[in-house]
């Protein structure tokens, strides 16, 4: 090995353990670590306020790799600096049950702040890590500062290519996140080649225009003191959220694919290896080298940050003291927990009520509860007056203003969703996000991750069908419904009244081991008599016997969800009078019902009885795991019309005498 820093041994350490993890699993991607190890060992040894013994630690800086392709990057630097990563799981990279996955996994690595791989997901994500910090800083901190720390964000060219970066920089700039550090790594190549093919973007004057204050520290990506000025400046630049630009040569150091494409997603193959690794001067046969002065230097990282965790513990300490109520209320907080009577005065519907839109059972629930939940928080993407999802007490999150609990979005659903995540993966805070459930398509990405990663926010979708009316097909979701239920890990409720979807709310709070996706009415829905009916509390099983047969045994069960279940009661009627016995179920969460046991779930679904018909305003896919082979489904195979909402369900077949007629057909009366 020839003479260099320690500084220098460290960073092609980095770079080193990148290249042979790649080359051992032959599969990743190794050009990125090898370029921007300088600047994570300036970030991670400088600047960056962390306990690898507690990757949790509430007041930790957080770290997002949004070009998360660039995983061997953040894992070298997390084993070297002590988290629970070992050797071996580099050795592991990419192999079925090792901490170390192709890209970033929250909840699989410590030391992961969030889940990143598609390209811009992680920057909106950080934004709402930002917002968090602020808004807690806003609403706890006094002469103590309880909450005070920045996100860092490595991005790409790829990640700024993607209109999802247009949502985060207009976001971020707009409130004025100051604390939120991006640094782009301009390397000028992409997988299909040099990024000229594509993006002639000034990068510069485009944040500048949002608001960000912008370096651009041009071929310093090896000049870890001008890395560690700029680093130092954007955190002094407190006003507003900065942006370091840095012109890195991917694959640095590797003679033939430095600046190449192939150095960005394929293994370098062992003759290149060897001759990088002869260019940091490092032996050229070594795998996986870790010299003894970096393991020491880097893992000084351990006992700085058991410190600094020490000393936030004792001003921690010094604040419950100071202001008791207020420290009672960031552990409720930091908790999530639903205090005891949360639920006491929580709305009740009767039928003469008159009829009720879900939207608006969804309003008087979020504000019958959120003075008791101080760690509820959320808006809607520019939908506010339609969606209803504006909590009362309080005022919009704004520059100057973060304690506020109102998100104002804007027409920005993707971003929405994605920073929701990042306010709940920050830590004391629970999010929900509202739009209409056709933006749920511009959405769909932000959502998937919370689902893989297992969050429990809250989405209230609102204009839930045809039933929205006049604003036509491509307001009206069809696919939705069937979509969503095939997304692993969600709990999609769609309530057929107002005290429905008082328990759908309920049961969104309670659950907190994935995403909850409330589906509501734009149109009002009679309110169900329940002295008559069963109780809205079956909704937290998922389905449940609304109105059972008044015969022995069932003819047929009627299963609908949401503003069809109405129709089906009306049929039971209908049918009743020509001796047809049908039992009319409830089914608002297919998850919840599967999650019952096979006893309760025969109660509902007597497999004695095959004839089942269900009734959805959607499409029919999945529908069979429920109506079996002798089933059938009144639902939508086609897009929308615009009219208004009666007029569309009269001619898509959504009437009581429909469901009637196709009742007839199948029992051959």
């Amino acid at each position: 090995m020839k003479d260099m820093t320690l500084d220098e041994k460290c960073i092609n350490t980095i770079r080193c353990l990148a290249m042979d993890a790649v080359q051992k699993a032959n599969s990743g991607h190794p050009g990125t670590p090898m370029a921007l190890a300088p600047a994570a060992y300036t970030l991670w040894m400088q600047h960056l306020r962390f306990n690898p013994k507690n990757p949790k630690w509430l007041n930790r800086d957080r770290f997002v790799l949004s070009n998360g392709h660039a995983s061997m990057l953040q894992y070298a630097v997390l084993f070297l600096t002590g988290y629970g990563i070992t050797l071996e799981d580099l050795k592991n990279f990419r192999q079925w049950g090792s901490k170390t996955a192709g890209h970033p996994e929250y909840d699989l690595t410590p030391g992961v702040d969030t889940t990143t791989g598609p390209l811009g997901q992680g920057i909106m994500t950080a934004v709402g890590m930002a917002m968090a910090e602020a808004h807690l800083a806003a609403r706890f901190n006094r002469e103590e500062k309880i909450i005070d720390h920045h996100t860092y964000v490595f991005c790409s060219d790829g990640d700024l290519m993607e209109g999802a970066s247009h949502e985060a920089g207009s976001v971020a700039g707009h409130f004025g996140l100051g604390k939120l550090i991006c640094l782009y790594d301009n390397n000028h190549i992409s997988i299909e080649g040099n990024t000229s093919l594509t993006y002639s973007d000034d990068v510069a004057r485009r944040f500048e225009a949002y608001h960000w204050h912008v370096q651009d520290l041009g071929e310093k990506a090896n000049d870890i003191v001008a890395l560690s000025a700029a680093f130092q400046a954007a955190k002094e630049a407190s006003d507003r959220p900065s942006m370091i630009i840095l012109r890195s040569h991917i694959g640095y150091g590797a003679p033939h694919k430095q600046d190449t494409p192939e150095a960005h997603g394929s293994p370098l193959g062992e003759d290149e290896v060897k001759a990088a690794k002869a260019f940091y001067g490092w032996p050229e046969d070594e795998k996986f080298l870790v010299p003894e002065d970096v393991k020491k230097h880097m893992g000084q990282a351990v006992k700085r940050g058991e410190q600094w965790e020490k000393d936030w513990n004792q001003t921690l300490e010094q604040y419950r003291q100071q202001h008791p109520d207020l420290a009672r209320e960031l552990d409720q907080c930091i908790r999530h927990t639903l205090p005891e009577g949360w639920n006491k005065d929580l709305p009740d519907y009767r039928p003469d009520d008159g009829p009720k839109a879900t939207r608006q059972v969804s309003s008087d629930f979020l504000n019958a509860v959120a003075e008791r939940l101080p760690w509820l928080l959320g808006g809607s993407g520019d939908l506010e007056p339609s969606t209803l999802t504006m909590i009362k007490s309080s005022k919009y999150f704004a520059k100057g203003a973060y304690e506020n609990r109102n998100i104002a979005w804007g027409v920005r659903e993707h971003m929405m969703c994605a920073a929701s995540s990042g306010l709940l993966l920050h830590g004391g805070l629970r999010s929900y996000a509202a739009t209409f459930f056709i933006f749920s398509d511009y959405a769909r990405p932000a959502i998937r991750l919370a689902c893989i990663m297992d969050l429990p926010v809250i989405y209230v979708m609102t204009h839930d069908s045809i039933g929205l009316g006049e604003d036509g097909t491509t307001h009206q979701p069809v696919e939705h419904l069937a979509s969503f239920r095939a997304m692993p890990h969600m709990c999609l409720i769609r309530p057929a009244d107002a005290n429905e979807a008082v328990y759908a709310w309920q049961c969104a709070l309670e659950r907190t081991e994935g995403p909850t996706m409330l589906v509501l009415t734009r149109q009002k829905l009679p309110v169900f008599d329940r002295e008559k009916l069963a109780a809205a509390e079956g909704v937290l099983k998922g389905a449940y016997v609304l109105s059972p047969e008044q015969g022995a045994e069932p003819d047929i069960l009627l299963i609908a969800t949401g503003s069809e279940v109405q129709l089906i009661l009306k049929a039971q009627e209908m049918l009743q009078q020509e001796g047809i016995h049908a039992r009319v179920i409830s089914m608002p969460s297919w998850e919840l019902f599967r999650k019952q046991s096979s006893a309760y779930r025969e109660v509902v679904l007597p497999a004695s009885c095959k004839k089942r018909l269900a009734v959805e305003a959607g499409a029919t896919q999945g529908w069979e795991e429920w109506t079996g082979e002798e089933g059938a489904v009144i639902g939508i195979s086609k897009f929308g019309s615009s009219a208004p909402a009666k007029e569309l369900f009269k001619h898509y077949g959504f009437t009581a005498e429909h469901v009637v007629s196709e009742t007839r057909k199948m029992l051959g009366t």
